[in-house]
């Protein structure tokens, strides 16, 4: 697809912030999709949408060959992709990308992962060119501890079980790949770091980009989710809890080569992302 105009969903967020400058060094032209007029994205055209407003979606569709599906965290997040899905369908979108999740499937225990899994069912019967990009744990949620970890700590309920966890920067430069090149339809991609990793791994790594001593300590998930209790809804809180258990019962652990192929270059390394997030978590 040469010089394809792409849509972004989710573009001022953590992956989508990151896929807008990639898909522009790839020659792209980029719409990006926002909610909120006032965090317009300098440099590219963009449209106000809601993934819970049809309409609005299919006035932000036009003219475009591709789109790239991110749903923000909502309850209701599975049968909003699904939706637009077969509005992207409608308005002739030529290819659809879709962030999924690792180990995404029907009969998981974790909800998000049956969530993702049906809107891939639902996509693959849609007859339209797909992708679907499956990242594991994102590097960036640590940016979530950053003030526990500023004061030399921070816990989790996953034990010592290592997770190839993925720096959101590699997702999007994954998915502008795939949004622009040809030979991934009906792909699915599963997107890991070049390693597993432990927490205390990453403490240590923290420890060595900011010089300062940084432990890891395992804690229940009764505890991880009443220090978390007042920032998310149940829903969220819960599934939140039963992604770490898939961590901790060592099922994330594979590493995929799909970044360095789609990219042709090696995933970052969690020694890379604290070294570039060291001030974050020194508490600057």
């Amino acid at each position: 697809m040469s010089a394809p105009t792409v849509l972004v969903t989710g573009a001022t967020g953590t992956v989508g912030s990151a896929l807008i400058p990639a898909l522009q060094a790839r020659g792209a032209t980029v719409r990006a999709m926002i909610r909120n007029p006032e965090r317009s994205v300098p440099g590219v055209e963009n449209v106000l949408a809601d993934l819970g407003d049809p309409a609005s979606l299919t006035a932000a569709m036009k003219g475009v060959d591709a789109a790239f599906l991110n749903s923000p965290s909502a309850e209701d997040a599975a049968a909003l992709q699904t939706r637009f899905a077969d509005l992207a369908r409608s308005a002739g979108v030529y290819r659809l990308v879709v962030l999924s999740q690792y180990a995404a499937a029907t009969d998981s225990p974790v909800r998000f992962l049956r969530w993702h899994a049906e809107v891939e069912a639902h996509v693959e019967g849609l007859g339209i060119d797909h992708t679907f990009l499956r990242p594991n744990l994102y590097m960036q949620a640590l940016l979530g501890f950053a003030g526990a970890i500023s004061q030399g700590w921070f816990g989790a309920p996953v034990g010592d079980a290592a997770v190839s966890a993925i720096d959101t920067r590699d997702i999007a430069d994954a998915a502008a790949a795939v949004l622009t090149d040809s030979g991934h339809t009906g792909r699915t991609y599963n997107l890991t770091g070049p390693r597993a990793v432990t927490h205390a791994q990453i403490a240590a790594a923290i420890s060595a980009a900011t010089g300062k001593p940084i432990a890891y300590q395992d804690t229940t998930s009764e505890d991880f989710a009443a220090a978390l209790a007042a920032f998310m809804p149940p829903w969220q809180l819960e599934g939140l809890v039963e992604d770490y258990a898939h961590y901790a019962r060592g099922e994330a652990a594979e590493v995929s080569t799909a970044v360095a192929d789609l990219t042709g270059r090696p995933a970052r390394d969690i020694a890379d992302f604290a070294r570039d997030h060291a001030a974050a978590f020194s508490g600057n």
